[in-house]
């Protein structure tokens, strides 16, 4: 009698499915993004985001209470300031938002990872990452304004910087910089290879941080170019990054899974604004289980190799997972 292979024995019951699981999504492998913003009590919906909000830093603080109680062990902070201008003074300023957000939440939550986003989008009045020279966002007068931006992090409380403004050389002159400060203890999680995507929109909404002019396939990289972000990534480590992230996740997981061959740091991707606004839609229209499909892509991105995944998904997971 030939011999029939019956893999499905292994998959009859929850218990089995279990225990021979090869990918598990924890809690412990999240990181929740906000979006900071002046005043108090303000807690302003994104619209293309459900469930996602603008918060002051009361809120922030509430929200960081919550994610620490369910197990997340991170968060990651964007800036909304009261004013923007050319240079995006306000991402470095001692008393900016990102930088008050911070010492709150180190002192209500001392435990949490606070992670911040090291970019000037969200501060400048043009949406634009960086200094701009006639057209163009101008590479080392942009590095130097993002030095002093991560070393106001750093002396606010941050935990690790995360540079995502994707301009040459920033992660070596972030690293002198915050060593030269007496920061050579705080990690960089470098935004490594983020790729010019059309996934970012509901976060621009979050963010308001949308180009004024044209947009910023300059700098972000060219989404066919798979070899090049494996460079970005060796050549952001050589620069002294601690951590590299691949963004978005899930139309790039072929990208996630080559970086985590070529590497042997942790590797973060960004379940990003697009990925889960569609989900979130597909769910309200009746269309799909969202609390399924948000299982599945989560483990989908772990599966590719991610050690960590950034997601406004956090929170709900953490409930379903813990």
């Amino acid at each position: 009698m030939d011999l029939i292979h019956r893999p499905r024995r292994l998959r009859r019951t929850p218990a089995l499915r279990r225990m021979v699981r090869e990918t598990r999504v924890t809690p412990d492998q999240l990181v929740y993004p906000l979006f900071a913003v002046p005043g108090r009590g303000v807690k302003r919906p994104v619209g293309s985001m459900p469930g996602v909000f603008q918060l002051s830093v009361d809120g922030i603080v509430a929200e960081c209470k919550e994610v620490h109680g369910l197990g997340v062990p991170a968060v990651i902070l964007f800036g909304i300031p009261e004013h923007k201008d050319a240079e995006g003074t306000g991402a470095y300023a001692d008393d900016g938002i990102i930088q008050q957000a911070v010492r709150a939440v180190k002192e209500a939550v001392p435990d949490l990872v606070v992670v911040t986003d090291v970019c000037l989008c969200e501060y400048t009045d043009h949406g634009h990452c960086g200094v701009i020279q006639g057209n163009e966002v101008a590479n080392d007068p942009t590095v130097a304004l993002l030095v002093r931006e991560a070393v106001s992090h750093a002396r606010a409380g941050a935990d690790v910087v995360a540079p995502s403004d994707m301009m040459d050389g920033r992660v070596g002159a972030i690293r002198a910089g915050l060593d030269a400060e007496g920061f050579s203890h705080t990690p960089i999680l470098s935004y490594a290879a983020k790729f010019a995507s059309a996934f970012y929109g509901p976060f621009r909404e979050a963010a308001e941080s949308a180009p004024q002019f044209g947009d910023r396939r300059g700098y972000q990289m060219d989404p066919p170019n798979a070899r090049e972000a494996v460079r970005e990534v060796l050549l952001d480590l050589d620069e002294g990054a601690d951590m590299v992230m691949v963004k978005p996740a899930l139309p790039y997981l072929d990208v996630v899974r080559a970086v985590r061959e070529a590497v042997d740091v942790p590797v973060a991707a960004y379940n990003v604004s697009g990925e889960y606004a569609m989900v979130k839609a597909a769910a309200a229209n009746g269309w799909i289980d969202g609390d399924a499909a948000m299982l599945e892509s989560l483990t989908a991105i772990r599966r590719a190799g991610a050690d960590l995944v950034v997601t406004y998904f956090a929170k709900d997971a953490a409930r379903l997972l813990g």
